[in-house]
């Protein structure tokens, strides 16, 4: 396999900054899915995705990067394998994630991650059907723990791995026509499924996605 997509988040071929397709119109707020997101343009040099409390309200400025409509265009394909090494937040309310997006759909969660269950990652296909809620403690999931992903999206399974541990095999994958770009982003929780970060908390949360690459 060779690499087809190293992540550049300063890198404005690569990415689209503060906008995305899968937020209604575009954004900046997605408030129907249960976030109290703000998006806004700017780029995560080094791979810091920051959220950043709004004053006179319950919105955050959130990063969101996306390769959909960037010059370079990256979009998965069957068969690539996904690798990323992530730290994951601490902070109540922050909700990072990586995923997959295009046409109104071809979602696959790489990983989500909610700090209020601390040991809990969250791995979806929307694609054929298949989550999975995997407690991976003895892995070493945990608020600020540095982590290993690895993603494979085959055409009949997709596969995640966290630290070299098998999560879940959905055994349905992405058939043979599947694309779509990707999506790394920093949200902030409204509290209906999950607890919205304390109002006399801190103003800022963050987790950082250290590298990224696709092998193809």
């Amino acid at each position: 396999m060779a690499t087809v997509f190293n992540a550049d988040f300063g890198s404005n071929r690569q990415w689209v900054a503060g906008r995305t397709s899968a937020y209604p119109r575009m954004g900046p707020t997605n408030r129907s899915d249960h976030k109290l997101d703000h998006l806004v343009p700017a780029y995560c040099p080094g791979g810091e995705f920051v959220a950043t409390r709004l004053a006179g309200g319950d919105l955050w400025d959130c990063n969101l990067l996306t390769t959909e409509g960037s010059p370079d265009n990256f979009q998965l394909m069957p068969g690539d394998t996904l690798l990323a090494r992530v730290t994951l937040p601490t902070g109540l309310g922050a909700w990072p994630a990586i995923w997959t997006w295009r046409d109104g759909g071809n979602e696959i969660d790489v990983f989500e991650y909610h700090p209020d269950n601390p040991d809990l990652l969250e791995v979806s296909n929307h694609v054929r059907g298949g989550y999975r809620y995997w407690h991976g403690g003895a892995a070493g999931i945990a608020p600020g723990a540095t982590v290993n992903l690895r993603t494979v999206f085959g055409r009949r399974s997709v596969d995640w791995y966290a630290n070299g541990v098998s999560v879940y095999s959905d055994r349905r994958g992405v058939g043979s026509a599947w694309h779509a770009h990707l999506i790394v982003n920093l949200s902030v929780s409204d509290g209906t499924y999950h607890p919205r970060p304390p109002a006399t908390g801190p103003g800022r949360l963050s987790w950082t996605c250290h590298s990224l690459t696709v092998e193809r």
